[in-house]
């Protein structure tokens, strides 16, 4: 296949949202900027910004879910991770200077996966234990669901996303799915999928990762689009390992427990409009 180079929660959630004051929890946001040829930042409260790595102009980037470690692939091909100090390489020979072709993390923040090609693969954060987890056609912006069972990723082209199976191998296409720009997570049994929809599929965009877009929720199965039931004008929105909920709009955060019930919100830090939300830890 070539790659372009331009390339619900639960039904619980039909119940109404009320806000609630952000409580004393001490998250970590992390966050994308494409200024200063790409960065991916951590932000907690008290502490302040810390850098977590530099991906470079063309960012096929993942932060992990622990808000420690990023990975990303640079422009000749390499699979790097980027842990404190500590910079590995964990695969080699892979498509650089493609934006969508993006890895993403395991829900422990232990393993990487990618593609090679149409052959998914995965590999630990160290380098070791590097397998096989099917053959898929949705190779772009690719969202590993918590229970480790499926990866979603959208074809080259922006007209299909793809479920594939890693126990069974079976790769599906998505009902219902003609133009998709971007998938941004899974929920953890991989039945529901946060992503974008173009507004005019005749115009996709050159694939890379948005910094904001208008989140739709979608059934693995079905193909039926939800709305996620947070007021506003939303920017953003993604599962966290646990199956809770995180949706931006507005300059604010809103948690979602895995009920859809709102738990708290949380003031973005400043400076941060242009920059893409990758993880909300804590």
């Amino acid at each position: 296949m070539k790659v372009l180079a331009g390339a619900v929660l639960s039904a619980a959630l039909v119940v109404p949202v009320t806000a609630q004051a952000a409580t004393a929890a001490q998250e970590k946001l992390v966050y994308f900027s494409y200024d200063k040829n790409g960065k991916v930042r951590a932000y907690e409260k008290g502490e302040g910004w810390r850098t977590l790595a530099g991906t470079g102009v063309m960012p096929q980037m993942a932060a992990a879910p622990d808000g420690r470690k990023a990975a990303w692939i640079t422009g000749n091909g390499k699979l790097v991770v980027k842990a404190g100090r500590t910079l590995t390489t964990v695969a080699t020979k892979l498509q650089g200077g493609t934006p969508c072709l993006t890895p993403t993390w395991s829900a422990d923040s232990k393993q990487v996966a990618y593609v090679k090609g149409e052959t998914a693969m995965a590999v630990g954060a160290d380098g070791t234990g590097a397998r096989k987890l099917g053959s898929t056609k949705g190779v772009c912006h690719l969202a590993w669901s918590a229970d480790g069972r499926y990866l979603a990723g959208y074809t080259g082209e922006a007209d299909a996303l793809y479920l594939l199976d890693t126990e069974t191998g079976k790769d599906d296409r998505v009902k219902g799915v003609k133009s998709i720009t971007h998938v941004q997570s899974l929920s953890p049994d991989g039945s529901r999928a946060v992503v974008q929809v173009p507004s005019d599929p005749e115009t996709p965009g050159d694939g890379t990762w948005p910094s904001a877009f208008t989140p739709v929720l979608l059934d693995t199965a079905s193909g039926k689009k939800r709305a996620i039931p947070v007021k506003g004008k939303l920017t953003g929105a993604f599962y966290r390992p646990d199956g809770s909920m995180v949706v931006r709009t507005a300059g604010k955060i809103v948690i979602l427990d895995r009920n859809g019930k709102e738990v708290r919100r949380l003031a973005e830090p400043a400076g941060t409009k242009d920059a893409a939300l990758l993880q909300v830890t804590g």
